[in-house]
């Protein structure tokens, strides 16, 4: 063999699978006498990572909690990373991290659970903006606790979820422009492909309804570039213009505020605008933005204390983190003639 032996290759001498073998090599309690002797004595005979398995396999533990990143619309990563590698060795962990970007499929994130695994992680956290990527980890037998970070309503009794509550924070950015008279709220969605932007625009949606008001629905992709191009639809349309704005992220709502200066709309004036992340900056912008503030540090550390519960024993959970309203000059009371 021309390269060290893999998981794979154990998997093959013992004829098991590579989660079988894993399970073995993470100390997991499903696997019977026979069946783990038979993996064991493939590991000693292959040679496979002789001295981290043989750790691994006397103590039942490598100390290290795996981190997969799936997807490219992943907004502040380095916050949630920060929050996860702070939790992770406060408990005692190290933290090994893989990723796949763009549209991955259900066969790379296997390959790449199986590169973490192959190192016996204790467990995983995976940081997910789509769809896809859960409903594979649904169908998977990882062997370890799993918790999805960023996750959307994908129901699992085997996964613990931590997120960020996408949908009420939509709800405190609508509920903040109708306190302010706005009846008329229009929405530049992000991407509707992520989790996040589904939940906005359910929660939009369900607050405008609950208080009898209505507003467009525009589709975006979270670039400011798109924002831009939406508010100049907005401006270009035979209808009204809405007296509110409530922007999928905070690029967004940047190039609508660019895309209104162009036209002659003052904000909050003529239209007020919320965004949505209050990303670094967002109170320098002219005017200072209204935004829903998610702590994605506290995201991260959550993602992981979650996972210490389970590999205590506790069962998997949901966590949802309450983000905040952050009111800045951008909003204003709703203007009662139309410019």
């Amino acid at each position: 063999m021309d390269r060290p032996p893999g998981m794979m290759d154990v998997a093959r001498e013992a004829g098991v699978s590579h989660i079988t073998v894993s399970r073995v090599i993470n100390g997991h309690p499903s696997v019977r006498p026979e069946t783990r002797t038979r993996v064991e004595a493939a590991i000693e005979k292959l040679g496979y990572r002789r001295n981290s398995v043989a750790r691994a396999l006397k103590s039942r533990r490598s100390s290290t909690i795996g981190v997969v990143i799936v997807g490219s619309d992943l907004f502040e990563l380095p916050r949630i990373l920060l929050g996860v590698e702070t939790a992770a060795k406060a408990a005692g962990y190290w933290v090994s991290l893989a990723s796949r970007q763009g549209e991955s499929t259900t066969g790379d994130l296997v390959e790449t659970l199986q590169r973490l695994t192959d190192q016996s992680v204790e467990a995983i956290a995976v940081v997910a903006d789509r769809p896809v990527a859960v409903e594979a980890l649904t169908r998977l037998a990882i062997g370890v606790p799993v918790a999805v970070v960023m996750s959307g309503n994908v129901p699992s009794p085997d996964l613990s979820f931590v997120e960020v509550d996408q949908e009420l924070g939509a709800r405190l950015a609508v509920r903040h422009l109708l306190g302010l008279g706005h009846r008329d709220i229009a929405h530049l969605t992000g991407a509707l492909r992520t989790f996040d932007a589904r939940a906005r625009v359910e929660g939009w949606r369900a607050e405008l309804a609950a208080a009898g008001a209505g507003g467009a629905l525009l589709e975006g992709d979270f670039s400011a570039e798109s924002g831009f191009r939406l508010a100049h639809e907005l401006c270009a349309a035979d209808a009204d213009l809405p007296t509110a704005v409530f922007a999928g992220n905070d690029q967004m709502a940047m190039g609508a505020l660019a895309a209104f200066a162009e036209r002659g709309v003052r904000v909050p004036q003529d239209v007020s605008v919320v965004g949505f992340d209050d990303m670094k900056g967002a109170g320098y912008l002219v005017p200072a933005l209204t935004s829903v503030r998610q702590d994605f540090a506290h995201l991260g550390r959550s993602a992981i204390e979650v996972l210490v519960r389970m590999l205590g024993g506790e069962p998997a959970e949901r966590h949802k983190i309450a983000p905040d309203l952050v009111v800045r000059r951008s909003t204003a009371a709703a203007r009662t003639a139309r410019p």
